[in-house]
């Protein structure tokens, strides 16, 4: 573990000690590329007028409610899936097609149908990682031993008993993955939820800054989104381990 944790520190050091050597260099103009001293300066500036993390708050709330309006839904759908051929049948060719509209295109209607206010943000999210996490929860328990849902019926379980102590249980540490896997995509249409009628955020601010060139904010805003997107991710693998101590998967410390 000691060994895997000095890797991962020496890529992240790799990274500064490049962008050190391209700004501090010369190599490439600051108006491209913004050196560490400028971005920490805004970092500092943003921090002291506590515009930094209200923003940071405002994304990651945005983030959390979408992505788990998206979670909450899709588990079910997705269970039922793997397990009842006609709704598969029903629902499959939808999910299929609905997960390759880009996201992007549907910012104009979800405007025109749910108006400007937060519910507009919440739902971008929501069709950004609805759809594949769905489909993604129909593989993962479909991958489950049919011999302990055979063993279950068996013994007389009801369907009720049968999904929530047999299917669900078995696949839930897939389904954790599943999760830790959609919520970090969740943070990638950050930025198109905030593009359009928005006055705060992490991704308002990168779509403002890119108008005067402020590169040192966009750095700024970026760095930012990858933080809180690791700390999400170690939450989740963390959740992960407590939630199913037994799971454990190849190339883990």
């Amino acid at each position: 573990m000691k060994k895997t944790r000095i890797l991962s520190s020496t890529s992240f050091l790799l990274i500064i000690v490049i962008w050190c050597v391209i700004t501090y260099g010369g190599l490439v103009a600051e108006i491209f590329v913004p050196s560490p001293t400028a971005v920490i300066r805004k970092i500092c500036e943003s921090s002291a007028d506590g515009s930094l993390w209200a923003n940071c708050w405002i994304s990651t709330k945005r983030v959390m409610i979408g992505w788990a309006l998206a979670a909450v839904i899709a588990l079910p759908c997705g269970m039922v899936m793997a397990r009842s051929q006609a709704f598969n049948a029903l629902m499959r060719p939808i999910m299929e097609f609905a997960r390759y509209l880009p996201v992007v295109a549907l910012v104009p209607l979800t405007i025109l149908y749910v108006g400007i206010d937060e519910s507009q943000k919440y739902l971008i999210i929501f069709l950004g990682t609805f759809f594949q996490l769905v489909l993604m929860i129909q593989d993962t328990v479909s991958g489950i031993d049919v011999n302990q849902i055979n063993a279950a019926l068996t013994l007389g379980a009801s369907r009720t008993q049968l999904y929530k102590d047999v299917i669900f249980m078995a696949a839930l540490p897939g389904v954790l993955d599943d999760f830790r896997m959609t919520i970090g995509w969740a943070w990638t249409y950050l930025v198109v939820a905030e593009m359009v009628a928005a006055s705060s955020g992490l991704g308002y601010i990168i779509l403002k800054s890119q108008r005067f060139m402020g590169t040192d904010v966009i750095f700024m805003g970026l760095i930012f989104i990858g933080l809180i997107g690791l700390l999400t991710d170690f939450v989740m693998r963390v959740l992960t381990r407590i939630i199913v101590p037994w799971y454990k998967r190849l190339g883990d410390a």
